[in-house]
């Protein structure tokens, strides 16, 4: 075990797959002489050559279109968008293309996409997106959204493994800012969610950086036992777990950084409410960022962002229904 970042977990897993599988390759704007936009890929490409880290043109449908292609022929692309945000010039190539390509002609693509996502830095409107429910609407696609450095490591290297194309957000507001232990050691992390902190009063259910916010919150609520449950995996999402906190707690606050409307938290309350209603002691509350673009202002992006602050008192009010 070695205490690393959120961004070096990534780039250890990135490491490690391409020094294990020859089929690997990284692929993305800057990502080889530059090592990234965050420093991500920084050595891999003097590391492994310009043909396993390949630097691409400004064109993210052209990216994710030739990992298509690399994965239907044997290959196991990882490719990098700057932003999450810029995703949308390749969402047809991602969506209609990698997405339906099995149900089409029953060939896998093993691609993975990271979308380095998220606000917190005042990086306004095109530049801190969590686009993460586009592709859980979008049949054929893996999305999964890391908490921790261990996971971020563990979570990639499944990603990488799996047959179907998984979509990896990475927050870029957590990169250098978390640290935990990862083992030095390739392994990986289930598509499932973990619990982050036991309790019996009440759940909230976060993922990505809202995860580290949710367990400030649950600090300062002295007297009550605060369950947080940290998805990890928003596709396939893990039904069990959530059902199985709610039961135990029977309140339940659902947090998400995306815009409110039929971001990944309605999915989860939707679950709740159909599929749990007979457990609840409360109404199934969610707190999200308002539906309007992240504004440049540091006052301003705080002012729409979920904080700590924000989630406890949420919590209070839950927890006094």
């Amino acid at each position: 075990m070695a205490l690393r970042t959120y961004l070096q977990a990534i780039s250890d897993g990135l490491r490690e797959a391409l020094a294990g599988d020859e089929s690997v390759f990284v692929m993305g704007e800057d990502v080889g002489a530059f090592g990234g936009a965050f420093k991500v890929t920084d050595g891999l490409q003097a590391e492994f050559g310009p043909d396993r880290v390949r630097d691409a043109p400004i064109a993210e449908a052209g990216i994710i279109g030739s990992a298509v292609g690399a994965a239907i022929a044997g290959m196991r692309p990882v490719c990098e968008m700057q932003f999450s945000d810029f995703v949308a010039c390749g969402f047809d190539q991602l969506v209609n293309v990698a997405g339906k390509m099995h149900y089409r002609v029953g060939l896998s693509v093993p691609l993975v996409l990271r979308l380095p996502s998220g606000g917190g830095f005042a990086g306004g409107p095109f530049h801190s997106q969590n686009p993460e429910a586009w592709f859980m609407h979008a049949p054929g696609l893996k999305v999964v959204a890391p908490s921790t450095p261990e996971d971020a490591k563990g979570l990639l290297a499944a990603a990488i493994a799996d047959p179907n194309p998984v979509v990896f957000m990475e927050h870029k507001h957590l990169y250098r800012r978390i640290k935990g232990e990862v083992p030095g050691h390739p392994y990986a992390t289930p598509f499932s969610a973990r619990v982050a902190r036991a309790g019996s009063d009440l759940t909230v259910i976060a993922y990505g950086a809202m995860v580290h916010a949710a367990l400030e919150a649950a600090e300062d609520l002295e007297g009550a036992s605060v369950e947080v449950l940290d998805l990890r995996s928003l596709a396939p999402l893990d039904e069990e777990a959530i059902l199985d906190s709610v039961a135990k707690t029977s309140k339940v606050l659902v947090i998400d950084e995306a815009n409110r409307t039929c971001a990944a938290g309605a999915e989860v309350a939707s679950l709740i409410a159909d599929r749990a209603f007979g457990h609840l002691d409360g109404p199934v509350r969610r707190l999200a960022t308002p539906d309007v673009p992240i504004p440049f202002s540091p006052p301003l992006e705080e002012a729409v962002i979920p904080t700590a602050d924000r989630i406890a008192e949420a919590c209070r009010e839950l927890l006094d229904y």
